[in-house]
């Protein structure tokens, strides 16, 4: 069983027709864009985003990307994509479940690894750095 994490979010999406292929249903790369909204998302209500992280001298790489196909989303459906905060003390690790918004029949499970570099020198953190560990401590229950 995947870990449900410490922080979640979710975000609704609803399958534009751009995102469907000859069969109409979602091409599987687009999958990887869903994610990407919900992880923002997630890094709003941490109170850390991308911005944030730049700001404070990081970039946060994506390094690891896992993604199992359970069944197809369809041009028009609403998706309900979850994500879960997992690790962060040392990279950040997050879980994902694209789901049916009606139904909640899952549709997708995916995860992500990103590590911190240091936009100076490119060199990757060994840690998190401790501004980005502090938000997430902050929103801890």
């Amino acid at each position: 069983m995947r870990s449900q994490g410490v922080l979640h979010v979710d975000t609704q999406i609803v399958v534009p027709f751009f995102d469907v292929d000859s069969m109409n249903v979602v091409w599987h790369g687009h999958y990887v864009k869903y994610l990407e909204v919900a992880r923002c998302a997630l890094l709003d209500l941490i109170g850390h985003n991308y911005n944030d992280m730049l700001e404070s001298g990081h970039a946060w790489p994506i390094i690891d990307l896992q993604l199992r196909y359970v069944r197809s989303a369809v041009f028009g459906q609403a998706l309900t994509v979850r994500a879960s905060l997992v690790e962060w003390e040392n990279r950040l690790k997050i879980n994902y479940l694209i789901s049916d918004a009606a139904t909640g029949d899952r549709l997708t499970r995916a995860s992500s690894v990103q590590v911190a570099v240091d936009v100076a020198s490119r060199e990757m953190l060994l840690a998190s750095p401790r501004v980005f560990v502090e938000a997430v401590e902050r929103k801890l229950p």
